[in-house]
């Protein structure tokens, strides 16, 4: 009984010193500072946001990174703040045992820019997005639509932005007050008549097919419209 009872103070000992350990190492790491601040981009997409922007989001109550506290962090906050601005997606934040703040930053993806008073990008998720300060994006400019009918052309503007083809040679889109499109090509004046925003792959085909004979024929500048809404043809209007 006496070696029992003994057994048991040892292993109260040492469970109360492994316990005294555990929260003075906390109580140690809680009142350390920050060290550095460490931003990553997610993908390979133009900076619509810097990485001294990101900094200043997550320490903007401070001066310098030495004030901060680790204790004082909040990381969900953190997240919830990055999560909020116009140009980010996505943002995860981690905290490191010796001071080191993470963010993992994915940006919003322009896919289309929307000629408005003020102008905005629509993004790939087909949502409304403000322009950027840092960088100004090369997408097609998309003009007679309304913010209340993006989603009439969000199929369209997502097909077109995976087309390479597409989305080189094509860089304004008007919207009719039909709702029927009508596209522009970077180099050639020739207007492409495509109709409501329906068979778009068939439509791009064709439009790729006529393209590449009649830049072969050197005939594609003659042309004023360049009609693809016709019988899934193409049909073609000399100047």
């Amino acid at each position: 009984m006496k070696n029992k009872l003994l057994n048991i103070g040892k292993y109260a000992s040492l469970i109360a010193a492994i316990a005294f350990l555990y929260a003075f190492s906390n109580a140690r790491n809680s009142t350390r500072k920050l060290t550095d601040i460490i931003v990553q981009f997610e993908g390979n997409g133009s900076a619509l946001i810097t990485k001294s922007m990101v900094n200043k989001l997550l320490i903007q109550s401070s001066d310098s990174l030495e004030s901060v506290g680790k204790e004082i962090l909040d990381l969900n906050q953190m997240e919830g703040l990055l999560n909020r601005h116009p140009m980010i997606k996505n943002a995860e934040i981690y905290l490191t045992v010796d001071g080191l703040l993470g963010a993992t930053v994915l940006q919003r993806k322009p896919i289309a820019r929307v000629a408005a008073s003020p102008s905005y990008y629509i993004d790939s998720d087909g949502t409304k997005m403000p322009l950027s300060m840092v960088h100004t994006v090369r997408v097609p400019l998309v003009t007679g639509i309304r913010e209340e009918n993006l989603t009439s052309i969000k199929m369209v503007l997502s097909k077109l932005n995976v087309d390479a083809f597409m989305s080189k040679h094509i860089v304004g889109i008007h919207v009719n007050a039909d709702k029927s499109l009508m596209m522009y090509m970077r180099k050639h004046d020739a207007k492409i008549v495509f109709g409501k925003p329906e068979n778009i792959e068939q439509k791009f085909r064709n439009f790729k097919a006529f393209y590449q004979k009649a830049i072969k024929d050197k005939s594609l500048s003659g042309y004023s419209n360049i009609n693809l809404t016709v019988n899934n043809q193409v049909v073609a209007t000399k100047k």
